[in-house]
């Protein structure tokens, strides 16, 4: 049996919400009242008993440690997390108001410099996300990767959130990333059609908008498969369908790459764009990223779509080269049955890239049934 004062006890004590039980668990173990008590009952992670009863809710445990055994609201653990951030993050507005109620550091950061606020946009409750606004909360505050709590509240695609970030900061849109990336494009790769709609109605985004790579909120929505976004984002936002980024690729070609079937026939059947346009850096097709990645049925969809099997890129390599050099078996077999011209293609070396795929997907074969 662990003895009074156990950490995993006291821990499990708090999570299960056994408040008396909790209280004379202490009594046992302290006898007495000092602040260093906030340092007796650590967790691995640097968890005070505070974070443990912000994070799961305990209202009523949070108070007795804080008014009965003056633990610190400020405490931190190894990740520089307050209780303020356990409780906001996990959308326990009880706790949230206790411990600002208390003098909680409204904006304090942990690490990677997310603040309470960021935390709570990451759950979908509007009260706690008010709560902290209505307590000095700064929405336009940025953690280490350049995203504010608009930004991130983007991303988790509640429409009902964004209205009331807008309203009471007006300029949360006007933010980009350290990689330049929007919200707009956070909202469009993580397929939020919600979202997408309420910043274009409210915001003022340049059409096809480039993060530092040069992809647009269409590229986004195409290779992550969003066909409903990428519609949207032609016909509200005008966004150009053939826009490349600084590689020279295309949405075929990134849609290709993630194996985006759907994407692929709407943007070659709907939209006419060519199947077989090459990306401006490298001479690549879209066959050619697909057979590259092993996208087996991706490659059968664009030679449905037409796609020139035969086509080499600027180094003078078809798809079944890339296929090969990706070690992709069944992708290369079936490039080897869809009617190659070139025989030649599996000379030297690329035979012997053949030859050690069929190996490795054997061997493997062999240790699966054994």
């Amino acid at each position: 049996m662990a003895p009074p004062g156990d950490p995993r006890r006291l821990c499990r004590l708090v999570q299960e919400g056994r408040l008396r039980a909790l209280q004379e668990e202490l009594e046992v173990a302290g006898g007495y009242q000092r602040p260093e008590m906030a340092g007796v009952f650590q967790r691995p992670a640097g968890d005070t008993l505070l974070h443990c009863a912000a994070r799961h809710g305990r209202q009523d445990i949070l108070a007795y440690l804080v008014e009965a055994w003056k633990m610190d609201i400020e405490a931190t653990n190894r990740d520089y997390k307050r209780p303020l951030h356990e409780a906001a993050s996990m959308g326990h507005r009880d706790c949230v108001r206790y411990l600002l109620g208390r003098g909680a550091v409204v904006d304090s950061l942990k690490k990677a410099d997310w603040t309470p606020l960021m935390m709570a946009c990451t759950r979908k409750n509007l009260e706690v996300i008010q709560d902290l606004v209505a307590h000095g909360a700064n929405p336009l505050l940025k953690n280490k990767d350049g995203w504010n709590s608009f930004h991130i509240a983007s991303r988790e695609g509640d429409p009902v959130i964004l209205r009331y970030l807008l309203t009471v900061c007006p300029d949360a849109w006007k933010t980009e990333s350290k990689i330049r990336r929007t919200p707009l494009h956070t909202a469009a790769m993580h397929g939020c059609f919600e979202v997408v709609q309420e910043l274009l109605d409210r915001c003022h985004y340049e059409p096809d908008c480039r993060d530092s790579c040069g992809v647009t909120p269409f590229m986004d929505a195409v290779q992550c498969g969003h066909v409903s976004i990428a519609k949207l984002l032609l016909e509200k936002h005008k966004a150009c369908s053939s826009a490349a980024d600084t590689l020279g690729a295309q949405a075929l070609h990134q849609a290709a790459v993630t194996g985006q079937d759907e994407a692929i026939r709407f943007l070659v059947c709907d939209l006419g764009v060519d199947v077989d346009v090459r990306a401006e850096s490298t001479q690549l097709t879209a066959l050619h990223y697909a057979a590259k990645e092993g996208q087996t049925s991706t490659v059968q969809t664009l030679l449905s779509l037409g796609a020139d099997i035969n086509s080499k890129d600027g180094r003078n390599r078809s798809a079944l080269h890339l296929a090969c050099a990706g070690q992709h078996v069944a992708c290369t077999r079936f490039l080897l049955q869809s009617g190659l011209k070139d025989s030649a293609d599996l000379t030297g070396t690329l035979a012997q890239q053949l030859t050690r795929s069929v190996d490795l997907l054997q061997d493997f074969s062999h240790r699966a049934e054994s």
